[in-house]
């Protein structure tokens, strides 16, 4: 078959859902072949496990890409990064045997994310009450809000220490006006980020730089979306979504590369639906099947813990995600999850007073509404976690495959059928 990567510029792996879709096998996969792995947005509000053998590999907001000892990692412009944690998932990498130390760079434009924006993400949840987004509380909101505001502190500022300590007393000066007095020692948390000031050094670059020297030499260059559209600080649930723009467009902000060389965006569409935190979910079962889903796909975040509400897959949303992102082929993950399943029901369209939806709405009170239409089709009832080709795949597991790629229009070019790192099928498509 043909590279997995595009050689002719940025190959793209975005969430099509709500988040938790399993992007990291297929990252795991195509990092495999990279030469540069980029985070372009987000956090550590992130997370997803590469299992290698008999060793698990969290990662929150490293790319994953640091599993493959050939491939260098960069944590792009539009990332918050919370520099203790950076570190603290460095240290529990390196301790596994990953050496990848010296090939980890960070944006000496990403914004840092401090324990104060920490705090705040807490204080704004019990603000909310019952209207709580539930977030992960990593302080990824209040960050984004401070770089906004234009009062949020880079890394490039660490250089110049005097002027960043007298900036940080200002933004958590402020911060007690707008909430309050709240416990928090700045000059502890100043000393704290002089000694880590110097030990960030070695990975600072300019990344503008640093990715069009990558391009200009020909490099396969991956970059991991985190989260997913249905996220999407402009065109997710809003406000139920995090604070980046998690959608491709994401990618050219937050790396500082042109929308021209991105060549190749890959979808990764969980073969059901599951979410985490408040927001609407218009497939959601509360009942037997939502439970079953939870408990044989073992659905809890791996940044949180955080049991995920689980529903039936929602090809309005995949097809929306589409629209915006425009996939050039997908990923279906967790296929094997619906193997015991006699039936299986998957969304085509919403209805509100016997209307069908253009697309996904806006309103949330209108999608409170919505009558979904599903089509039911059989199971297949067989273990297909052994299946490594797509014609040992039983037919009606192949069936429910192309009918997402008939209601989606995009081609599906892997799917997932097990928790090993080796569980992937990688089906022919004619590009």
């Amino acid at each position: 078959m043909s590279s997995l990567l595009s050689t002719e510029g940025l190959s793209v792996v975005l969430g099509a859902q709500w988040g938790d879709e399993g992007k990291g096998k297929l990252s795991d996969i195509l990092c495999g072949e990279a030469d540069v792995c980029a985070r372009c947005q987000g956090g550590n509000n992130a997370g997803h496990t590469i299992v290698v053998g008999d060793v698990k590999y969290d990662f929150h907001i490293l790319p994953s890409g640091l599993i493959n000892p050939s491939c260098t990692a960069l944590v792009g412009a539009g990332c918050v990064v919370h520099l203790p944690s950076f570190f603290d998932e460095l240290e529990k990498l390196q301790s596994k045997g990953l050496d990848c130390g010296d090939r980890l760079f960070i944006s000496d434009r990403a914004q840092l994310v401090f324990d104060v924006h920490q705090t705040i993400d807490g204080l704004k949840e019990v603000e909310l009450g019952r209207g709580s987004i539930g977030t992960t509380k990593k302080g990824i909101g209040p960050a984004y809000s401070s770089k906004a505001s234009r009062s949020g502190l880079r890394v490039h500022h660490l250089y110049h220490f005097e002027e960043f300590a007298a900036k940080f007393r200002v933004l958590v000066e402020n911060k007690r006006k707008r909430y309050g007095h709240f416990e928090y020692d700045v000059e502890g948390e100043l000393a704290r980020y002089r000694a880590l000031s110097e030990r960030l050094r070695p990975h600072v670059v300019d990344s503008v730089a640093y990715m069009h020297q990558k391009m200009v030499e020909g490099k396969k260059i991956l970059v991991e979306g985190a989260n997913a559209l249905m996220l999407d600080i402009d065109f997710g649930t809003y406000p139920y979504v995090t604070s980046s723009n998690t959608a491709v467009g994401g990618v050219c902000t937050g790396l500082g590369v042109p929308p021209t060389k991105i060549k190749k965006i890959i979808g990764v569409v969980k073969a059901y639906t599951t979410r985490v935190g408040g927001g609407p979910f218009p497939t959601e079962q509360l009942n037997d099947v939502g439970e079953y889903l939870q408990r044989v796909g073992f659905e809890f975040g791996v940044t949180t813990g955080r049991k995920r509400r689980c529903g039936w897959l929602d090809m309005v949303v995949v097809k929306y995600s589409t629209m915006i992102n425009g996939y050039t082929s997908l990923n279906i993950t967790k296929l094997d999850i619906l193997d015991q399943l006699p039936t299986i029901k998957v969304a085509t369209a919403y209805h509100v007073d016997g209307k069908p939806l253009p697309s996904f709405p806006a309103d949330l009170s209108l999608l409170d509404k919505v009558d979904v239409q599903y089509i039911e089709v059989p199971g297949w009832q067989t273990d297909i976690s052994r299946c490594r080709t797509w014609e040992e795949l039983p037919e009606n597991a192949k069936k429910y495959v192309e009918l997402v790629e008939k209601e989606s229009g995009v081609p599906v070019e892997w799917i997932g059928v097990g928790a090993s790192r080796d569980a992937m099928i990688r089906k022919p498509v004619s590009q």
